[in-house]
């Protein structure tokens, strides 16, 4: 059909060049260029037409296998082994460039700790149970930090995990009201390094400025640098290259704290999650956490 009216809209057109005076010579090259140009764009037409008709005819493609699912990413923090040592409170801290509050910030509550321990106790004296949690972010998979943002600054990538754009933030501190865990932490001050602090700074991580909300972001750093390298070698990201990645794993002198892939049912962190002494802070309040907590052995009934 188009190489048809091609023809025919070319066959009016030399019909009315034919009729008119002898053309003088740049009109005779200006008319034979374009000439030219729908010769070739017939020919196009044409090849691309004969394609389509070939592919009609031909065989349907074997289907493709289906995708595997998407990275889940979770973590796992066993509290039969943690000591509450806090080096993953430092390695955070050191990873993340997160500075440190003097006496007057702490006083003022200005203190920020992506990773932190929440001091946990049951019963009362003589019969007093008393444990540190190390608490990150929980990356809920039902975040009502994300719902309350006005300007999404916050949201949830496809594997899982609650993101922060500083730069879009405008200090609302929805975010922070709105989080159940108390994991959100506000810049009320410029953070201010030493010349010794400054060399250490881990330039994979940008700087948060006064007036914007941050949080722990499982080494999403760490996480990506480790898919580039995967992608580059031919191969999927395996267990052995997750499961210590975070700086707070990395740390952990009892490997307590272990990531992974919750989609994958062979990851150390998912078998772990499977656990009977599994389970998650708050979970009743339908965020769906995906940092889930052993509970001590001898905790247990």
């Amino acid at each position: 059909m188009i190489l048809a009216h091609l023809r025919a809209w070319c066959a009016r057109l030399i019909a009315r060049l034919r009729g008119q005076p002898r053309p003088r010579p740049e009109q005779i090259e200006s008319r034979r260029t374009v000439l030219q140009g729908l010769a070739k764009i017939a020919v196009f037409l044409g090849f691309a037409s004969g394609r389509r008709l070939l592919a009609q005819n031909a065989e349907p493609p074997p289907e493709a296998p289906a995708d595997k699912p998407k990275a889940l990413w979770g973590m796992v923090i066993d509290l039969d082994t943690c000591t509450a040592c806090q080096g993953c409170v430092v390695a955070c801290r050191q990873e993340n460039n997160i500075p440190v509050a003097g006496p007057e910030q702490q006083e003022k509550g200005w203190a920020i700790n992506w990773m932190d321990m929440l001091p946990v106790s049951e019963g009362s004296y003589p019969d007093l149970k008393m444990q540190f949690l190390p608490q990150p972010c929980n990356h809920c998979d039902n975040p009502p930090c994300i719902k309350v943002c006005p300007v999404g600054a916050t949201y949830r990538t496809e594997e899982g995990i609650v993101a922060q754009i500083p730069s879009q933030c405008i200090g609302c501190r929805y975010c922070t009201l709105a989080c159940p865990y108390t994991r959100r932490y506000f810049n009320f001050t410029a953070p201010s390094w030493s010349e010794l602090d400054q060399s250490r700074l881990n330039p994979d991580v940008a700087l948060r400025p006064k007036g914007v909300v941050e949080k722990c972001t499982f080494c999403h750093q760490r996480i990506r640098k480790v898919q580039e390298r995967a992608r580059d070698e031919g191969r999927e990201v395996s267990d052995d290259d997750v499961r210590r990645l975070p700086a707070c794993a990395e740390t952990c002198p009892a490997d307590s704290i272990v990531f992974g892939n919750l989609n994958d049912p062979e990851s150390e962190v998912s078998r772990k999650a499977k656990s009977p002494r599994a389970y998650r802070l708050l979970e009743e309040l339908g965020t769906k956490p995906k940092v889930i907590y052993l509970r001590e052995a001898k905790w247990q009934e």
